[in-house]
C-alpha cells in the first residue's frame, strides 16, 4: 500500500491535538485529479477546527487531515476528467478538509490552472483569500459607488484582497490594521486605515454601509454601533453571528464556495501585477503544527504558506 505523510487532527484540543501521520495515499475517483502538493495555505479555520470552535458549522469525522487550499502538480486523473492532465500545475480550494498531505484527491471543478508566472507558494496563498474576499464583498448585494465599506483584518490574506476588490468597485474603503501594516494597507487602496492597537474604530467611524468582519469576537461586538441605517455586517469568523445580531440590525454568516473560473481570472491578474498578493511567512511542512498555534495566537502577519519541499 502506498502511503503519504499528512497532518491529522485526532481529537479536538490545542497544539497537541495534531500529529504528523502516515496515511494511505488517496486515489483519484471519477471527476477528481490526484495532486502532488507543493504548497498549501494556512488559515484561521485550521485552529478553529482543531479546537472544535466551529464543530457545529463544520461537522467532521475524526481523525481528519487539516488544510483547505493547495497548489501542486497533477499526478493522476480519475475517470471523466477533461480539463487537466498529468503534469499540469493547479491551484484551488478543496471545499473540505485535507490539503495538508503530500497527495490529495481534489474535485476537478474546484481547481484552476496555475499561471506560469506564479510560483507555487504564491499560488497556494490565493484560493481562499481571493474567493472569500470577492464573495463576501458581494454577499449582501450589489455594491454602489461611494458605498462606505469597513474591512476588519485588512492586513491578512483575505482582507488584503477585500480592500483591493472594494476599491476597484468604487467604494470608500476604511480598514483596520496594526500600526506596522498601515502603510501596506493604504497602498492597496484603502482611503482610511485605523490602527486598532491605538484607536477604537467605533470612536472614529460611523454610517458604514457594509462591514466585512474577518476577525470576530470583541471586534464584531463593537461593530454594530457603526452601521448606517441600512448597513449590514458580513462575518466569516463568528458562526454565531445570526443569533447575536442585535434586534433591528442586519448580520450575515458567510461561507466561501469554490469557483474555479473566478479564481483563475484573479490569479491571472495577480500574475500580471494588476492585483497585489503577499506571502507573509513560509513554513516547512514538518513545522506546521507550531505554525497553526502561532496563527491561533496572532503571531503570524499576512498570509502564511506551507512549503512541502522545504
Amino acid at each position: 500500500m502506498t502511503t503519504v505523510q499528512a497532518l491529522t487532527l485526532n481529537a479536538y484540543g490545542g497544539a497537541e491535538a495534531t500529529t504528523m501521520s502516515t496515511i494511505a495515499a488517496p486515489v483519484a475517483q471519477a471527476g477528481q485529479v490526484l495532486v502532488r502538493v507543493r504548497a498549501a495555505g494556512l488559515n484561521a479555520l485550521d485552529w478553529k477546527v482543531r479546537e472544535g470552535y466551529v464543530r457545529d458549522a463544520f461537522p467532521i469525522a475524526l481523525p481528519a487531515v487539516l488544510g483547505i487550499e493547495l497548489a501542486g502538480v497533477v499526478e493522476a486523473v480519475g475517470p471523466g476528467v477533461s480539463r487537466f492532465q498529468v503534469g499540469d500545475r493547479v491551484m484551488g480550494p478543496l471545499g473540505a478538509l485535507g490539503a495538508y498531505a503530500e497527495l490529495v484527491a481534489v474535485n476537478e471543478a474546484n481547481l484552476a490552472p496555475t499561471p506560469e508566472a506564479l510560483d507555487d507558494l504564491t499560488a497556494a496563498s490565493l484560493p481562499v483569500a481571493v474567493l472569500a474576499a470577492w464573495q463576501s464583498l458581494h454577499f449582501a448585494g450589489p455594491l454602489w459607488p461611494s458605498q462606505r465599506v469597513l474591512v476588519h483584518g485588512a492586513a491578512g490574506g483575505l482582507g488584503r484582497f477585500a480592500v483591493q476588490f472594494a476599491k476597484r468597485a468604487g467604494a470608500h474603503v476604511i480598514a483596520t490594521a496594526a500600526s506596522d501594516d498601515i502603510d501596506a494597507v493604504r497602498a492597496l487602496g484603502a482611503d482610511q486605515v485605523i490602527d486598532y492597537r491605538t484607536e477604537r474604530f467605533e470612536s472614529v467611524v460611523r454610517d458604514i454601509d457594509l462591514v466585512l468582519d474577518y476577525v470576530g469576537g470583541d471586534v464584531l461586538d463593537r461593530t454594530w454601533q457603526v452601521l448606517s441605517r441600512n448597513g449590514v455586517v458580513v462575518g466569516t469568523s463568528s458562526p454565531g453571528i445570526l443569533a447575536s445580531t442585535p434586534s433591528g440590525l442586519r448580520g450575515l454568516w458567510f461561507v466561501m464556495k469554490p469557483d474555479a473560473a473566478l479564481l483563475g481570472h484573479v490569479a491571472q491578474q495577480v500574475a500580471r501585477g494588476e492585483l497585489q498578493a503577499r506571502v507573509g511567512e513560509v513554513v516547512p511542512f514538518t513545522a506546521l503544527p507550531a505554525a497553526i498555534e502561532r496563527h491561533r495566537n496572532g503571531a503570524i502577519h499576512g498570509k502564511a504558506v506551507v512549503d512541502f519541499g522545504a
